[in-house]
């Protein structure tokens, strides 16, 4: 009798790759994981765990090789990592099912990528490469701006930024430089359009899409996303020319067994893929968002690939909505985190993902890695899932600590000055002279604790911010955290106003927090003399 117990080695035991292992588990199969974390999310459904570096390919090809010679192994297998390079290598290394290692550096380095690219006629930017021996050299060429600067082999968007004249290109490009783990950068045409998400699984040689998701960027030069909705909203026509050059993508890299991510705009010359990666998405995408949306479980596929066995059915059997939006934080140190349960009871919520915790240094994003969670929807109706999510997101609130130095540099220095919470609001402030008030004929906006607060010259109150909350609605939240309380003198003015339309309901309550904190009138009245000089 043959054997029916399959066994699979896992690179990364991280939240990304917990589907596959609870998937897998699910299956009967024996579970070697590796990572170099032994506190890792997924270490405890491990039946094996191997704490290896994902880089250290030698080493995973030496324990891989353990354990095929005791016990046997069937596949190696990762999604949502860097390291398909690793499990191809490996699988390469012990004659296991796979893609050859060269196609997974193809679908790795983004240089060989975009040669392979042009040599196949699949629709991608123009590009040079250029490393540490001629980054100096990266101005020289006649670009057309704007362009974008990116590492060869990472992936989160780490040092990836639009740049819109030559005297920043270099900089930029030496920046992205120190992202790139083998010291090499491309500098691309930038591709204006929307931009989506696909997921494929290849079985010898034929493509099957699963699922297109339209993305949200934000935050340029950078390129931050947001969230996605599955399955896309573009209409039939577009998510065909997207699946199409997808598979021309795939068959271009070589990759006829195993998994693939796209990311791919529709520009004005139609898709141009941005790049393809030989597994599958990481970003809740193959783990989450599409199963929710079509009931298929696509990482179940993709194990199956990988040991060998034929992906199964694959047909949807749902057609539903799934919603991921992140939260984002300014800069500084979580003091408290709220609203939690409340995001939990939202109507179609179905995951709520934490990555900080009280005492945790946070920043505003420049790239993925520096979200501070998300929440993922999922209904039959579209927009009920997108308004879950959203309103899901507004009730989270990162408290900061008071009087964090990098938190006033936020709210009001020039650095981040695109970036405001409320951009409407901001920009209002320059009609304003007052910035502690105090006058007798000042109107008096609200009273927020101990603080009065004057009204400032504009005020939109159903504009939303990066977290999805209107003016009305955190003010309300701010005037319910601080309660009611004797009255302070004076009037708080621009300086209030300044950090809530550039940092929304935590710019202010720092304000009110780190004024709070003063010990004596003298202090506040200086602490707010200096903001209003910077607020100038």
């Amino acid at each position: 009798m043959g054997k029916t117990r399959r066994t699979v080695m896992i690179l990364g035991a991280g939240v990304m790759q917990l589907p596959a292992l609870r998937i897998a588990r699910r299956m009967g199969w024996k579970l070697i994981v590796a990572d170099a974390n032994p506190r890792a999310p997924g270490v405890g459904q491990a039946d094996i765990f191997e704490q290896v570096d994902l880089k250290d390919r030698e080493k995973l090809r030496e324990r891989a090789a353990f354990h095929a010679r005791n016990g046997g192994l069937d596949g190696v297998f990762t999604a949502g990592t860097d390291f398909s390079a690793s499990v191809a290598y490996v699988a390469e290394s012990l004659g296991l099912p796979g893609i050859p290692y060269e196609t997974a550096l193809n679908a790795t380095d983004k240089s060989r990528m975009r040669r392979l690219f042009r040599e196949n006629g699949v629709p991608s930017p123009d590009f040079r490469s250029y490393t540490e021996r001629n980054i100096r050299e990266v101005t020289l060429p006649a670009w057309t701006y704007p362009v974008v600067v990116k590492p060869v082999d990472n992936m989160g968007a780490r040092g990836v930024e639009k740049v819109m004249s030559p005297e920043e290109l270099r900089s930029r490009a030496e920046k992205a430089l120190s992202f790139s783990r083998s010291g090499a950068v491309i500098v691309e045409e930038f591709i204006p359009g929307p931009e989506f998400s696909l997921d494929a699984l290849v079985y010898r040689g034929k493509v099957h899409i699963c699922g297109i998701a339209d993305r949200h960027i934000f935050f340029p030069p950078y390129f931050v996303e947001l969230g996605h909705t599955m399955p896309t909203r573009a209409g039939a026509e577009v998510a065909g020319a997207l699946a199409e050059t997808f598979r021309k993508a795939i068959a271009a890299l070589g990759i006829r067994n195993g998994a693939a991510k796209g990311d791919i705009f529709y520009s004005p010359r139609g898709p141009m893929v941005g790049e393809v990666a030989a597994r599958l998405s990481g970003g809740y995408m193959s783990g989450w968002t599409f199963p929710y949306s079509s009931g298929v479980e696509v990482t179940r596929g993709a194990l199956n690939i990988a040991v060998g066995l034929p992906p199964g059915d694959l047909r949807p059997r749902r057609n539903w909505t799934s919603a991921e939006r992140a939260f984002i934080s300014i800069p500084g140190r979580v003091e408290e985190i709220s609203g939690m349960e409340a995001a939990e009871k939202v109507e179609g919520v179905r995951d709520l993902f934490l990555r900080v915790e009280k005492g945790a240094l946070v920043k505003f994003p420049e790239n993925n890695l520096e979200k501070c969670g998300n929440i993922i929807t999922a209904l039959p109706d579209p927009e009920g899932a997108v308004r879950g999510a959203e309103d899901g997101v507004s009730r989270i609130f990162l408290r900061l600590s008071p009087g964090e130095q990098e938190t006033e540099d936020f709210l009001f220095g020039s650095r981040f000055a695109g970036f405001a919470a409320y951009p409407k609001g901001e920009r209002s402030l320059g009609a304003s002279t007052s910035a502690q008030g105090g006058g007798a004929g000042e109107k008096i906006l609200t009273v927020i604790g101990p603080f009065r607060i004057s009204a400032p010259p504009y005020l939109d109150r159903e504009e939303r911010d990066w977290n999805h909350r209107s003016v009305a609605g955190a003010l309300d939240r701010l005037s319910r955290i601080y309660g009611e309380a004797d009255p302070r003198p004076g009037i708080l003015g621009v300086p209030f106003w300044k950090a809530f339309f550039r940092g929304g309901i935590q710019g202010a309550a720092w304000v009110l927090d780190t004024l709070a904190a003063e010990k004596d009138p003298a202090g506040e009245r200086t602490r707010i003399g200096a903001w209003e000089r910077k607020a100038d």
